[in-house]
């Protein structure tokens, strides 16, 4: 069933469409893991608009972009800072380094090895980083779009699963429809102004993530969801189920949702928009072969629908 997004979010999404053309529902999710306080993963091959995505986002959104190209030589410390001796002051000074920004985009970050891919623990799961011994926070609210290449390409290395489960959600955003890639060709969102974009402000940002926290949830919706966790952990479909961090990213994530569609309570149809995207990432097959599609009919087969 579709569902009408409240309109309140109707200009943002169709603002970022203009760079993005066609993929409203990519953007609706990347919304809304923003609200959950989580961070994206947009995994999909060279040149569909993963990047264009995060740069679109962040200058609708009217946050602090930075943005780190991750290679095999970046360091720790070409992404958290350094601090340094000043002989002039006598003291030890920080230089930050991009990850103290509102918004990050870590674009390729498979291409980096896995120590400095590591670097974004810390920050992505508590808003920090600690440099030398000292802790600092980051500026909020602070979000992460991480776009990596598919596994399979040359110097490429994958995400270890700490890394990952830090991503609230990730998806790819695949080949345009014919009728919006006509759109591209012919260069018709162009001829709209950049400063006809709407911005929601820091305020009202901050307002809608304590909002999304609040959405409530029914006994049933709670015994639907509850379903689909203990499914993944006991059916031996999956290698391992979702963690309790899983679980956590899956109920933020619905939650979010439901308010981006203008409502305070949570529906199954909101579970089953979302559960693809938080789940591609966490759950394998045992047999090697995962795909959203699959982890959605594997779900949704085995479980409830009548919350």
């Amino acid at each position: 069933m579709k569902q009408k997004l409240s309109s309140e979010f109707i200009p943002i999404i169709d603002a970022i469409e203009r760079d993005l053309v066609g993929k409203r529902h990519v953007i609706a999710l990347t919304l809304a893991a923003y609200f959950a306080g989580g961070h994206v993963l947009l995994e999909d091959i060279p040149g569909v608009g993963k990047t264009t995505l995060a740069k679109s986002f962040a200058q609708v959104m009217g946050l602090d972009f930075g943005r780190i190209q991750f290679t095999s030589d970046l360091l720790p410390s070409d992404i958290l800072g350094l601090s340094y001796f000043d002989q002039k002051k006598s003291d030890f000074i920080l230089r930050k380094g991009a990850i103290f920004t509102q918004f990050l985009l870590a674009d390729e970050i498979n291409r980096s090895m896995p120590k400095t891919q590591s670097a974004l623990l810390e920050a992505m799961e508590e808003h920090s980083v600690t440099i030398d011994g000292v802790s600092h926070k980051l500026p909020e609210p602070f979000f992460v779009i991480g776009t990596q290449n598919p596994h399979e390409e040359v110097g490429t290395f994958p995400l270890p699963h700490s890394q990952l489960d830090r991503f609230i959600c990730s998806f790819g955003i695949g080949y345009p429809d014919k009728i919006s890639e006509r759109r591209v060709l012919l260069g018709i969102e162009k001829a709209v102004r950049k400063s006809d974009n709407p911005s929601l402000g820091l305020e009202r940002i901050k307002v809608l993530i304590q909002q999304a926290s609040e959405i409530k949830l029914s006994d049933a919706m709670l015994d639907y969801l509850q379903d689909i966790i203990l499914f993944t952990r006991e059916s031996n479909l999956f290698d391992y189920g979702l963690s309790t961090r899983g679980a956590l990213a899956l109920t933020a994530m619905l939650k979010s949702w439901a308010m981006l569609h203008g409502r305070n309570y949570a529906t199954p149809d909101d579970l089953q928009a979302v559960v693809s995207a938080v789940c591609s990432h966490r759950l394998q097959f045992v047999e090697g072969v995962t795909t959203a599609k699959r982890i959605e009919d594997a779900l949704f087969s085995h479980t409830r629908s009548d919350a």
